[in-house]
């Protein structure tokens, strides 16, 4: 594919979207590299640094190649801007005539049949007045709308609880037996995708389906003939999730209002089968109060620890193996009662498998604890070897993109937790020019992050680097209790000194409109946890300044990783240095990346846990960072801002 370099070339078709010659340069570099593993079928890990245009980078050698391509983004946002700007853009750049296709999820489409069946007289007697509202603007969407897709709703929250009751899941599905099967949306999406060049999904679909074959992807794989996945650094999280299995409460509970509502419509003589639901429901509510607290992660040797968590969980068992035969008995009545028995089968075989002590070797049993609800989950120690066997399956090229891959260059971590055995790696450094754009600094006196008085240390710290940014910063949390903290006793202290700085805070709002109101609120500040660390593009002096609490390296309390580490140091080795210190890196790399958005940007990174410097492993983790000048003294930072005249 040697015309390639005609198209990033400064007087090339793509020319007026790539700001200049070295991003040029890399975009051209990583364009070959992803043409010659589409061309020979093989595997890709690319690092591609903020501004290196990676984007670009692989849709032209992907629509140029000919043939079936799926692209997997991180979010589902991520996925609409490809699908209505990126993608179409390219496309008529290289005038090439490929169809394009987005597929999303079930959840995401309105259901005929559910919302029909929601608006039926027993649906509505479960919905309360301000969800009525919103059901009748999606009665109205639904009728206009060509795809279903409820992004396309602006006026309908995306949190609603009615989308639970007008859209799909697996195990609600009626499939073909459903009476409205031939104006599905999710089959016309589906199908869209079936017959189209490029396909775009997410990577929850993507894996969902790898292990469920239920979404569409498993019908577009035979075909295909190149997978991309951007933002890749988030897969190992995302296959773990679907490599395993979970069953929580609010399946049950959504199961038990599912069958209340069939049992009324199809089988009010059959006075039995409300008295099991309502059995099976209060165990299932008992269940959920075995564990106290919200919001915890706890593996199975200490679930087993509260008394009336295996007898309750004993019980529920029992109550919903009498529902599941009494709905037998009941199914050939109708689609619906059919589709409730088939889920009570499937959640009961799930909950005694969780139950049992198959594959304990092999996978981490342990407990999600929410506040409405326990969700019971078998995660694989490892994805690498269930993935490699996929990569395998049949001939194709596999492209694993993002801009952070890799502890200074070494791909190994990465490469060893997906089972990229045979991958080639490459790394392209970003574009701008960090040592001039921007200033690490690490503030001097702060305390070991595991004392009392650390957090109050931060704040301090962080105010006269937020009185010369004059705000306009981010200010990333590792936890939310820290968030909160952080929150609290800034809002103290500007008031205190007279700061006007606005304070907005995770939660207050969704994403996405705080995101807004960050843009237009001159000198504000935003305080957020992992929410706020990756897929947030905020350009120019709005943002000028980042702060981070400590260094991202994920509780050692939690049970996957508990488990994961212990395997590694039985082997032998040093899970410290191979698995958790690669993994704070990326994630350390991901919230670095929110302040330098382009070459005009300028700002100071403020890293506050003093590890970075007094631990030997400290070197390794700033190295690993965009180049930038590094400072310890406050003075120099309000130079940075004043020079440069950002506030």
């Amino acid at each position: 594919m040697s015309s390639l370099d005609s198209f990033f070339s400064a007087d090339g078709i793509l020319s007026r979207y790539i700001p200049g010659y070295r991003a040029r340069s890399q975009q051209l570099e990583m364009a070959q590299a992803i043409a010659e593993t589409i061309a020979i079928n093989s595997v890709l890990v690319a690092e591609a640094g903020t501004g290196t245009g990676k984007t670009f980078a692989y849709l032209v050698p992907a629509l140029l190649a000919g043939g079936k391509v799926i692209l997997s983004t991180g979010t589902k946002t991520l996925q609409d801007q490809l699908f209505n700007r990126d993608v179409p853009t390219i496309r008529a750049a290289l005038q090439v005539p490929v169809t394009i296709a987005l597929l999303k999820g079930r959840a995401n489409y309105i259901c005929h049949y559910h919302l029909n069946k929601t608006l039926s007289d027993d649906g509505i007697s479960f919905i309360s007045r301000e969800e009525i509202k919103f059901l009748k603007l999606i009665e109205n969407y639904a009728r206009r709308s060509k795809t279903g897709d409820k992004s396309g709703l602006h006026n309908v929250p995306e949190n609603a609880v009615i989308w639970q009751q007008v859209t799909s899941t697996r195990e609600n599905c009626l499939g073909s037996d459903c009476p409205d099967y031939k104006q599905c949306f999710v089959m016309e999406a589906r199908k869209k995708a079936l017959s189209s060049d490029i396909v775009i999904v997410n990577h929850h679909l993507f894996f969902a389906d790898f292990m469920l074959r239920d979404e569409g992807v498993s019908e577009l794989l035979p075909a295909c003939n190149t997978v991309i996945f951007d933002e890749a650094h988030q897969l190992p999280e995302t296959a773990s999730l679907f490599f395993g299995e979970s069953i929580s409460t609010s399946q049950l509970l959504e199961l038990a209002r599912d069958t209340t509502i069939e049992a009324m419509q199809q089988a009010r003589d059959f006075i039995a089968l409300p008295e099991a639901i309502a059995s099976m429901e209060k165990a299932t509510r008992d269940f959920r109060l075995t564990i106290p607290g919200e919001h915890t992660r706890l593996p199975l040797s200490l679930v087993k620890k509260y008394p009336d968590f295996d007898p309750t969980l004993s019980i529920l068992l029992d109550k919903l193996s009498t529902l599941t035969e009494m709905l037998e008995s009941q199914a050939e009545r109708a689609e619906g009662l059919e589709n409730c028995w088939q889920r009570a089968k499937q959640l009961l075989a799930r909950l005694k498998q969780w139950n049992s002590h198959d594959g304990e070797d092999a996978f981490i049993r342990w407990v999600e604890v929410f506040s409405q609800a326990l969700q019971l989950n078998a995660t694989p120690l490892s994805v690498a070897e269930i993935f490699n066997k996929q990569l395998n399956a049949s001939p194709r090229a596999w492209v694993f993109t993002s801009a952070t891959l890799s502890v200074k260059n070494d791909f190994s971590h990465y490469c060893l937790e997906m089972g990229l055995d045979a991958a080639k790696s490459v790394s392209w450094d970003s574009p701008f020019d960090f040592s001039e754009q921007s200033l690490l600094y690490v503030p001097t006196g702060l305390p070991e992050p595991n004392t009392r008085e650390y957090t109050e240390a931060v704040v301090n710290a962080a105010l006269p680097v937020l009185r010369a940014s004059q705000g306009r910063a981010f200010f990333l949390c590792t936890s939310l209790r820290a968030m909160q903290q952080i929150y609290e006793l800034l809002l103290a202290a500007f008031k205190k000194k007279q700061l006007d700085y606005p304070l907005l805070l995770q939660g207050q709002r969704s994403r996405s409109d705080m995101l807004e109101q960050f843009r237009k609120t001159d000198h504000a500040v935003l305080i957020g946890s992992q929410s706020f660390w990756e897929g947030v593009d905020v350009k120019g002096d709005a943002l000028s300044l980042v702060i981070i609490d400590k260094l991202p390296f994920a509780s050692p309390d939690d049970p996957v990783l508990s488990a994961r580490i212990d395997k590694i140091n039985k082997e032998g080795r040093n899970a410290f240095m191979e698995y958790q210190i690669p993994r704070a890196v990326i994630n350390l790399k991901q919230g670095a990346g929110r302040l330098i958005r382009d070459e005009k940007d300028r700002g100071v990174l403020m890293i506050c846990d003093p590890r970075i410097i007094t631990k030997s492993y400290g070197r390794r983790i700033w190295q690993s960072l965009p180049p930038m000048k590094r400072t310890r003294r406050l003075v120099e930072v309000e130079e940075f801002f004043l020079k440069n005249q950002v506030g």
